[in-house]
């Protein structure tokens, strides 16, 4: 019995390291994925998609009554800039996720009371605009993503120019 004892135990450990690691890496691999689908228009610039259909899916479970905006970003040669301008009368929402899928903030229409608004994305060390409200991350890449309520899908057409107002793009391009 002395004999599988040392066997066994190795193996707990190799299973317990392994399911470790794949937890501590799945965020990291599905943030990853999805920058790359949503990144089809390059990084640190906001691209707004067409509404969601079932042949034309680019995040798991879109909504259908909600036009997405994307911003994946990648603060290695400094921070970004986002600049919100909702619609009105529609509720819409800005969330960013870093690496890891952790939200580290958000703020919709009506805490933003229907005006437009920007902010800075940074890690810690980088320099920003004084006064501006920053977001710090521990993570360079992540994803800024709006979300814009229609009342009826067919509307998209009446408040597309509007959303499309809203951009990210790094600092040092502001004016």
């Amino acid at each position: 019995m002395r004999r599988w004892t040392g066997p066994v135990l190795l193996g707990l450990a190799v299973a317990a390291l392994t399911a470790w690691a794949a937890v501590a890496a799945i965020p990291y691999a599905m943030m990853g994925a999805a920058i790359e689908r949503l990144g089809k228009g390059g990084v640190n610039r906001m691209s707004h998609g067409n509404l969601a259909t079932p042949e034309r899916q680019p995040v798991v479970r879109p909504s259908p009554d909600l036009a997405y905006s994307s911003c994946p970003f990648d603060l290695s040669a400094g921070p970004l800039a986002i600049e919100v301008v909702p619609v009105p009368g529609r509720y819409s929402s800005l969330s960013i996720f870093d690496a890891a899928t952790d939200v580290v903030f958000v703020r919709n229409d009506v805490e933003a009371k229907g005006a437009p608004y920007r902010i800075i994305v940074a890690r810690a060390g980088q320099a920003v605009p004084a006064g501006a409200p920053v977001v710090r991350t521990s993570h360079d890449r992540g994803i800024a993503l709006i979300r814009l309520l229609l009342r009826d899908p067919a509307e998209i057409g009446e408040v597309d120019a509007l959303r499309r107002r809203s951009f990210c793009q790094p600092v040092t391009k502001l004016k």
